[in-house]
């Protein structure tokens, strides 16, 4: 019995030893066994669980009321709220946990997007256009995967909608187009419970000189729900518009150097700092916000200098006047 029980001991580190040996080897080839308990992937842009990080692409959309109910909007990560001539606003909208079918009405670029752009690597950007001195610009300086309507496939025009706001595009060709685009990466979001504090609060508003936005809360669906100039925010394919966080990022507003029907349109720096007001679970937030370089991203955080976390989901952020 003895001898047997020595013979087992040995059997068994044996087998300890062959599956030490057999892991490193697998290690060594680049197939080690994932750990049973790995972390779940999550979006660095919604803070949702993804199977795996995607490219990003970005699209310039329209925002005048033509242009509404607009097509894709509840499939994105972040939209973000740009100011544009005339008082009015558009929409700049990253797309990489999931892409809608069509996306649209897609509008032209203006200076500004170019560095929000830039936190993202090389995103792809598509786009129906910019102004003769600004085109030539994007084309040699922005760090873009370029889906210029003038020369990139998927667009089409809707002829049951006011032109020029009739312009969409199929996301798949888009996508086909985009092989070296940047895939998701973090740029400044943290997500989790709440910090402390926060006033409860039932709406926030937020104004341009000829646009206006109301981020309501519902606690039925758990998000804001979006009015634009005092209507319902409203997609085609989705219902209402309606973030788990919103951010009402104040920031000087300049002008552009690009004219715009020979003036020059808004400029909304997105490098800098300063205050901001985050809606989160039905409570605000006043914090401090902080984009140093064209490449990194926007840290937020509160008086306390505790990083300001985010509910998960979709984010919209207004660049709006100081």
């Amino acid at each position: 019995m003895r001898w047997i029980g020595r013979k087992a001991v040995i059997t068994v580190a044996a087998v300890v030893v062959l599956a030490g040996f057999v892991s490193a080897l697998l290690a060594a080839c680049g197939h080690a066994p994932a750990p049973s308990h790995a972390r779940q992937l999550r979006s660095p842009f919604t803070g949702e669980p993804v199977p795996s990080l995607n490219r990003v692409l970005a699209v310039k959309i329209d925002n005048i009321v033509f242009a509404r109910p607009q097509t894709g909007l509840t499939r994105a990560d972040i939209v973000y709220v740009l100011p544009v001539e005339g008082g009015l606003s558009r929409f700049l909208v990253i797309f990489s946990s999931h892409y809608p079918r069509v996306i649209g009405p897609v509008r032209s670029a203006r200076e500004d997007d170019l560095e929000l752009l830039r936190q993202f690597g090389r995103p792809a950007f598509a786009y129906s256009g910019a102004t003769a001195a600004l085109l030539p610009y994007i084309h040699r300086h922005a760090r873009i995967v370029n889906l210029y309507a003038g020369t990139a496939s998927g667009y089409y025009r809707d002829f049951s909608q006011i032109a020029p706001y009739n312009l969409y595009a199929h996301t798949r060709q888009l996508l086909a187009q985009s092989a070296g685009a940047s895939k998701a990466r973090d740029i400044g979001f943290r997500f989790g419970p709440a910090p402390p504090g926060g006033k409860v609060t039932q709406s926030a508003s937020v104004s341009y000189p000829a646009a206006s936005f109301r981020f309501t809360w519902s606690a039925a669906r758990g998000r804001w729900l979006v009015s634009m100039d005092g209507a319902r925010a409203l997609t085609t394919d989705g219902g209402r518009l309606a973030p788990a966080t919103v951010v009402i990022q104040h920031t000087t507003v300049r002008t552009s150097r690009f004219l715009e029907y020979g003036k020059p349109p808004p400029y909304a720096q997105s490098v800098g700092s300063g205050t901001a007001l985050v809606l989160r679970d039905g409570k605000a937030w006043t914090v401090h916000w902080s984009r140093p370089t064209f490449q990194g991203g926007t840290t937020f955080t509160t008086a306390s200098g505790r990083r300001m976390t985010f509910a998960p989901g979709q984010i919209w952020i207004v660049l709006a006047y100081r």
